[in-house]
């Protein structure tokens, strides 16, 4: 099949010779092509991606399901093991795979593989299906030669980190289906219900209580005012959504959501595992350090953490380890530290961060547990204390203009 001979231009980030982190553009015919020619110049890529025009703005990026990641891993791990060409496997693969998205990416690596690419260099092309950490364990397992067992280990990995987001989703629905269900309630009441009384309690001309003009106040405003309030949410989005794409307002969001109560505490060590998972799996997969560091920050999703640890890495890389910059960093709590020193001394450090990732694992299931079970008698108290000022407005109001009526 013939390729565009079109020039792109890539942005990428990469490590160079001495394991200082680079960044700059490549033009290249392909996102593949483009980390070939990384490799060629002698960096380790991280992260390429097409330069796109400031007039373009995304708003979705479709993904392909890890679930489906996972059975491609395991299904092409089993046909590597059983001595058939990479190439033939994905040919077989291709036409059992549903996902359309995963299809097309399947037939894109065999065109590239087809051309001389590398599967680490065809699989780089595709972050919307291979993230950083995928690529790069595949980068090592092709130089050791043992890329079956390497897939197995990927098949596994993505699994554990799948279970671990299920249980998160799990152990969200019930609140979020709770507080939705609120929303509602109040809705409700603000809109169809309170003001038929409010019109009937004017009809009346009567002397009505504090609490019921308030909460006639409150539910007038509410509904005269929903444009102004529906600009606000989408202020408030917008301004969100602008602020995640930038550099300083994510970092400024990241930080707001680790010192929020009980969300901040989930979060961090959703991360501590996630960090412990990769870089075990990355190290365990024959990568080394400096490239697993790298790759491992990136991967972390919160801009505090990504910044800690590229701080981490570059004093590694100056001769300071790892164990010290990573207790100065404030971020990981002492059973983590002592797990981090203890392999850097015994080198073991990926069977320590294994250990350590499921001990975060089983932490996280208690917090979500924990957090759970606080959220919803929060929310049922916050329901009652709404609906129950509404019916004390109400009955009080009532009480009050039969009092003035019979007094009359």
């Amino acid at each position: 099949m013939s390729r565009d001979k079109t020039l792109v231009s890539y942005r990428y980030s990469a490590l160079d010779e001495t394991g200082k982190k680079v960044s700059g553009t490549e033009a290249a015919q392909s996102t593949g092509a483009a980390h070939l020619a990384l490799i060629e110049r002698g960096l380790q890529p991280l992260e390429v991606s097409a330069k796109n025009s400031i007039l373009k703005f995304e708003i979705t990026k479709k993904m392909v399901p890890r679930q489906d990641v996972m059975n491609f891993t395991r299904q092409l791990a089993v046909f590597m093991k059983a001595g058939i060409p990479i190439m033939e496997a994905l040919e077989v693969i291709v036409e059992e795979t549903q996902n359309k998205l995963l299809r097309n990416v399947i037939k894109e690596l065999i065109d590239s593989l087809r051309a001389g690419d590398t599967f680490a260099t065809a699989a780089a092309s595709h972050p919307e299906a291979f993230p950083n950490f995928y690529v790069g364990i595949l980068e090592s397992a092709e130089l050791t030669g043992n890329l079956d067992q390497v897939l197995n280990q990927l098949a596994e990995y993505i699994e554990r980190d799948q279970k671990a987001r299920s249980k998160i989703t799990a152990a969200l629905i019930y609140p979020a289906v709770v507080a939705c269900m609120s929303v509602v309630t109040v809705l409700v009441l603000t809109v169809f219900v309170l003001p038929r009384f409010t019109v009937f309690f004017k009809s009346l001309h009567a002397k009505l209580p504090f609490m019921t003009l308030m909460m006639m106040d409150a539910s007038g405003f509410i509904l005269h005012w929903w444009y102004a309030e529906l600009a606000a949410v989408i202020i408030i989005v917008v301004g969100y959504t602008a602020m995640r794409r930038s550099d300083r307002g994510r970092a400024q969001l990241d930080s707001l959501i680790l010192k929020l109560p009980v969300v901040g505490e989930l979060t961090q060590t959703a991360i501590l595992e996630r960090v412990c998972r990769i870089l075990s799996s990355m190290l365990k997969a024959g990568v080394d350090l400096p490239r697993s560091m790298a790759v491992t920050a990136d991967s972390a999703n919160n801009a505090v953490y990504h910044k800690a640890l590229e701080g981490v890495r570059e004093a590694m890389m100056e001769g300071q380890g790892l164990a010290g910059p990573i207790a100065r960093t404030g971020l990981f709590p002492g059973a983590a530290r002592q797990m981090f020193r203890v392999g850097e001394e015994t080198g073991t450090l990926d069977q320590q961060l294994a250990v350590a990732a499921e001990y975060y694992n089983r932490e996280l299931e208690t917090k979500l547990e924990r957090a759970t079970a606080l959220f919803e008698p929060a929310i049922i108290i916050f329901m009652g204390v709404v609906v129950g000022f509404v019916a004390v407005a109400l009955i009080s109001a009532m009480y009050g203009i039969y009092n003035q009526v019979h007094v009359g």
